[in-house]
């Protein structure tokens, strides 16, 4: 691969690894609190899956950028700006609604995202998607059956389904816009096209939808800026407790 090949495909997968960190520790705010126990174990062990992809994608981005830091160095010692997630996955637990919406959303993008690399030319990428759409199988069953109790179920939780879809819709384009470099990494089968996965996402996201008795938002104006380090508010609170230990204790094992 040429450098600036090299240095595309290290942006990609470290959009991808913080992805999956951040969703992770939004998840996991849920353990000790979710509306039942079995919800609990279930959240808690998504994050789980989310923060073990994480690790092998950071570890992997460490690699390729070969800069002397590693994975712990990635999740812990940047600063908010630096981060590359999307704006999506660090929107905040407003409610059980307000995850299961951001949830389902970036599961059915995630499942797409994964069974493409399968197939990529990249060894160690397809690998870890091979491994990961498993995981991420499980996690859109989990999530669109929570979409579809809470959107056919009371009228108080059909609002506030109705309520988290439509915040979490104006987050959704910024998955499937096409970031520098991606088309040289489409062009050598190491990534998908972003743009080819977007109807295909859509129509699942309907079929849901439509189960839950719920509409598709409408079309307002989208969000974005999280692949290029321009966050909401919330990121910065969500690191502060990511990053507190490290950050007070630099240089701490155990």
């Amino acid at each position: 691969m040429t450098v600036a090949t090299v240095a595309g495909l290290a942006g990609y997968v470290l959009r991808h690894g913080d992805d999956h960190l951040i969703i992770a520790q939004n998840l996991s705010w849920w353990i000790s609190r979710a509306p039942e126990l079995e919800e609990d174990i279930a959240l808690a062990n998504i994050a789980l899956d989310h923060l073990g992809v994480a690790t092998h994608l950071l570890d992997y981005a460490a690699t390729l950028l070969d800069d002397g830091r590693d994975a712990d160095d990635l999740a812990f010692l940047r600063s908010e700006r630096e981060y590359v997630n999307s704006l999506l996955v660090e929107q905040p637990n407003a409610d059980f609604a307000h995850t299961v919406a951001r949830h389902y959303l970036f599961d059915e993008y995630q499942v797409l995202v994964w069974d493409a690399l399968t197939t990529c030319r990249d060894e160690m990428l397809a690998g870890i998607a091979a491994r990961a759409v498993k995981e991420a199988t499980y996690h859109v069953r989990h999530s669109s059956a929570w979409v579809v109790r809470l959107g056919d179920g009371t009228d108080e939780s059909r609002r506030r389904m109705r309520t988290a879809l439509g915040w979490m819709w104006r987050f959704t384009a910024e998955l499937f816009r096409a970031e520098p470099g991606d088309d040289d990494l489409v062009a050598r089968r190491l990534a998908p096209d972003p743009r080819d996965l977007a109807p295909v996402w859509l129509r699942r996201v309907e079929a849901v939808l439509g189960e839950a008795t719920l509409d598709v938002p409408a079309e307002g104006a989208q969000r974005t800026g999280g692949r290029s380090g321009h966050h909401t508010e919330h990121l910065g609170h969500l690191l502060t407790d990511l990053q507190w230990m490290q950050r007070t204790y630099p240089g701490l094992e155990w």
